[in-house]
């Protein structure tokens, strides 16, 4: 059995003229305090996108700091994320060739089950896709390896909408492409994504689609009125866990803010 807890959209350095730099700081800490001292390990923990507000490397530095934890921690890129320093100083790699620089795409091999991390980003903008070198790489390492073993794929944009203006006209687009992908692999078990500040569940090519709430705010829906955005309700993150049978089950939880 896998545990995993999935948190999203921390934005680090968001707005400092308002202080909320400081506050995103605060609820991200305060979330990863929660994990780190639960009286049980975790298997990983994912955060799928937006680590940083304005994609800079003091951002990053920030993130690295925040992100640091008893548990494996596995990220990827959302579209307020720059490539550049988030290879450069998350990764310790070398930053590529201009802001075009290619997707960073990792596969994680936990005790299982792996874990393949998309990066849905298009640099310059905030709507997403998963390029053809993504899903290249994506159906590759679906089809080498440990092919036995069940996948959990995660990226930053969901590629269907969840009824929320805010975020479904910028979410992930050209889906169908992914659609064909996952088709070819039956070792999929769900997919796992962000973006939308809300905690959400549907399904997407047959497959559950679980969104993990955003810890820095939350997207409302247009029956609870409202500006569409709220910095009040408090941080959430999910608990997923895969069974033996490769069923997938999630739970959200609150975690209290000082």
């Amino acid at each position: 059995m896998l545990t995993i807890a999935h948190l999203s959209d921390i934005h680090l350095g968001q707005d400092h003229r308002r202080d909320r730099g400081k506050r995103a700081r605060r609820r991200a800490e305060q979330v990863m305090a929660y994990l780190d001292a639960l009286p049980g390990p975790l298997d990983a923990v994912l955060v799928t996108g937006d680590l940083a507000d304005h994609g800079l490397p003091a951002e990053y530095e920030q993130v690295a700091e925040v992100l640091s934890s008893r548990h494996p921690v596995l990220t990827c890129p959302g579209n307020h994320d720059s490539r550049a320093p988030y290879r450069e100083v998350l990764l310790g790699e070398a930053p590529g060739e201009g802001p075009g620089a290619g997707p960073v795409n990792r596969l994680h091999e936990l005790p299982g089950a792996d874990v393949l991390m998309l990066d849905s980003s298009i640099p310059g903008q905030h709507d997403g896709l998963l390029d053809d070198e993504t899903l290249d790489w994506l159906d590759t390492r679906l089809a080498e390896g440990r092919t036995g073993l069940p996948a959990l794929v995660a990226f930053h944009h969901p590629p269907v909408e969840l009824h929320m203006p805010m975020v479904d006209g910028i979410r992930q687009f050209g889906e169908v492409r992914l659609a064909r992908v996952l088709r070819r692999h039956p070792r999929v078990a769900a997919l796992l994504c962000g973006h939308s500040h809300t905690p959400a569940a549907t399904t997407f090519a047959g497959l559950p689609l679980l969104v993990a709430p955003g810890v820095v705010s939350t997207v409302t829906l247009p029956c609870e009125g409202g500006r569409g955005i709220s910095f009040d309700h408090p941080p959430m993150l999910a608990f997923h866990v895969l069974d033996g049978d490769a069923r997938i089950t999630t739970h959200y939880r609150v975690v209290p803010v000082d």
